[in-house]
């Protein structure tokens, strides 16, 4: 994947965010993105899907849920252009984390 081409695939906002958090966390569940980002499951998945045909992410059914984590064959520039974006963030970002760990450590985790 070239330079250009991950930009096209981070170009959208929820897109950007679910790497972030993805690369963030090291994996991340369809119901964990859905809490943090206060989208749906239609939506979260098909931003998902998008990302998994570019090559960004791999898939892994568990149960009745699908976990997303970085492709392992991502090349070291788009984990950095990745880690950059993460370490550009604000206190907006900082919130989505907070809310993706509360999900993860909930006793009323969905997954």
């Amino acid at each position: 994947m070239d330079v250009l081409q991950l930009f096209k695939c981070l170009s959208d906002d929820t897109r950007l965010k679910c790497v972030m958090l993805i690369h963030c966390f090291g994996e991340a569940c369809v119901c964990e993105l859905m809490e943090a980002l206060a989208l749906d499951q239609p939506k979260i998945s098909r931003h998902l899907a998008q990302l998994r045909k570019c090559g960004i992410l791999l898939d892994e059914r568990r149960g009745k849920w699908m976990y997303y984590r970085l492709q392992p064959e991502l090349s070291k520039a788009a984990r950095t252009i990745i880690s950059t974006a993460v370490d550009c963030q604000n206190n907006e970002f900082d919130a989505l984390k907070a809310k993706f760990t509360r999900c993860q450590i909930s006793d009323s985790r969905c997954c």
